[in-house]
């Protein structure tokens, strides 16, 4: 009989259990057991995975749009392939459609990244966050900064993308589940829009648009095979599902500034992706012929809102007060800010403060019940990480106890990929590329006691204008990318960067 399974639960229900008792001294009371980070997927969530031939403990794989405000969820069912579980309106993200560039552009990041357990916070001042990683070796290797990039709740962004804190939550709890079912990491692709011809005639002129069609082979590679493409860099540009020529796809070595080695993209997946960008690139040509108007490149609007979100603001005037609605998935909070004009940012050469949306004090709890166990600071950190004081956006990689536990018996997975690869047939070697309306809405000026917070990538004028909690808290020191147990060999363009002084580095003596 084979007790690996068993010895799986028995592990996962010892977390807990130890988890629960170290919250319970907290001697304020109030911390209970069913934590916002342990919050249980719901019935109604349960029975569409069951519908759709998934199980609760199968790989996930996320999906952002920007122009649409959109975030996908996808799951593994039981043939193996990626299949849309639901769709996600996102509630505000920050900036104009393009990738991240620098430190304080409020841009929201765009291309793949890759979601280990170390980048999920259950203690995020934003209810709960998911860090993308940013910057990752495609990032770093064209210099590109910022750092505390997240998926996260409460509607408000400044480089994030932001969901209510009922749809976070539940997101949260679907990665949750598919790390206890096995998956080492899973992978996002974040796009400015979905890529369809329409789309790529209607942003021509933008001066993105290679960095755009780059990504879109990524992609039409998940389009057409619904697997986790593989994605490196080389030669500063990303490469999807590279394969040896006569070895292994791991026997490729790939360095993010060098050239890329000789590598092929197997047939099966080559000739579907060739045939469908001819096919779009025709489609494309003869949208612009028949006088297809392009957008503008700049919008001077301050990111987006899904349009369910944007109604419900608008048919309230923008008000400073929560806006409830049962026809919203979920509660939009106090003093939100409608994409409108962009934040001026301070001029260049002026004293600056950088402050952290995961590095300011957290707000008072709002209910008892939500409240994370935090008496074990550096401990489970709520099942996975643990929240620094001084810097909760948890950009480490590191897994904390439960993930070196969960190693140990194999709870979280080996070190093959989850999804089956496709038989090799004839290979195609590839070749190196070549380097290739919306409406402003004005907000209504907050009351100074209503203000929001400081946020992520943001800069304010002056470092005494900061508040002294953050002004006092400890700045990362510079990050460096590293390979742990976690993200050797996984989606290696697509890895995320860890600041020297966070957790991992800090208690790595502790392994």
């Amino acid at each position: 009989m084979n007790s690996r399974p068993l010895l799986r639960t028995l592990l996962a229900s010892a977390a807990l259990a130890a988890a629960i008792a170290l919250a319970g001294c907290d001697t304020d009371g109030g911390v209970v057991p069913s934590g916002r980070a342990l919050a249980p997927l719901s019935d109604k969530m349960l029975a569409d995975i069951e519908q759709k031939n998934m199980s609760k403990e199968s790989p996930i794989l996320v999906r952002l749009f920007k122009e649409e405000s959109e975030l996908e969820v996808w799951k593994q069912d039981n043939t193996g392939r990626f299949e849309l579980l639901k769709t996600y309106p996102i509630c505000r993200w920050s900036g104009e459609l393009g990738p991240k560039v620098k430190l304080g552009d409020r841009q929201a990041p765009e291309g793949f990244y890759t979601i280990t357990p170390g980048q999920m916070n259950p203690n995020s001042n934003y209810y709960l966050a998911i860090n993308t990683g940013f910057p990752n070796a495609y990032d770093r290797a064209n210099g590109r900064t910022g750092e505390f990039l997240m998926i996260h709740g409460d509607c408000s962004s400044a480089g994030c993308y932001a969901m209510t804190d009922e749809q976070i939550a539940e997101i949260y709890a679907l990665a949750r589940e598919s790390f206890f079912g096995g998956q080492k990491a899973f992978q996002i692709q974040a796009y400015p829009f979905h890529m369809t011809p329409l789309n790529m005639a209607k942003h021509r002129d933008s001066p993105h648009m290679a960095f755009w069609k780059m990504i879109k082979e990524g992609n039409d590679h998940f389009e057409l095979t619904h697997l986790e493409p593989r994605v490196d860099v080389c030669d500063k540009r990303y490469v999807f599902d590279a394969a040896a020529p006569n070895g292994p796809a791991s026997s490729l070595k790939f360095s993010p500034i060098a050239k890329c080695p000789a590598y092929e993209v197997p047939q099966e997946i080559a000739t579907p992706v060739r045939e469908k960008q001819q096919k779009e690139e025709a489609q494309v040509a003869q949208l612009i012929s028949r006088g297809t108007p392009t957008v503008p490149v700049r919008t001077g609007t301050d990111g987006g809102m899904n349009p369910i979100f944007m109604a419900a603001v608008i048919a309230h005037g923008g008000t400073e007060s929560r806006i409830e609605s049962k026809n919203l998935p979920g509660s939009i909070p106090a003093n939100i800010r409608p994409p409108g004009e962009r934040v001026v940012e301070p001029p260049t050469g002026s004293t600056m403060s950088l402050a952290s949306t995961e590095s300011r004090p957290a707000p008072a709890p709002r209910a008892s019940s939500q409240q994370v166990a935090s008496a074990a600071p550096g401990f489970f950190g709520g099942l996975f990480t643990s929240s620094d004081d001084s810097a909760k956006s948890n950009d480490s990689q590191s897994d904390g106890v439960l993930g070196k536990m969960s190693r140990l018996v194999g709870l979280k997975g080996s070190d093959q990929a989850d999804a089956p690869t496709a038989a090799k047939t004839k290979p195609v070697i590839a070749k190196p590329a070549q380097t290739a309306s919306v409406v402003a809405i004005k907000p209504k000026p907050a009351a100074a006691s209503a203000a929001a917070p400081a946020q992520s990538d943001v800069k304010t004028a002056t470092a005494g204008a900061a508040k002294p909690a953050a002004a006092s808290a400890p700045q990362p020191a510079e990050a460096q990318p590293v390979e742990t147990a976690n993200n050797a060999g996984l989606l290696r363009g697509a890895q995320a960067t860890v600041p020297a002084g966070g957790f991992d580095s800090r208690w790595g003596a502790m392994r």
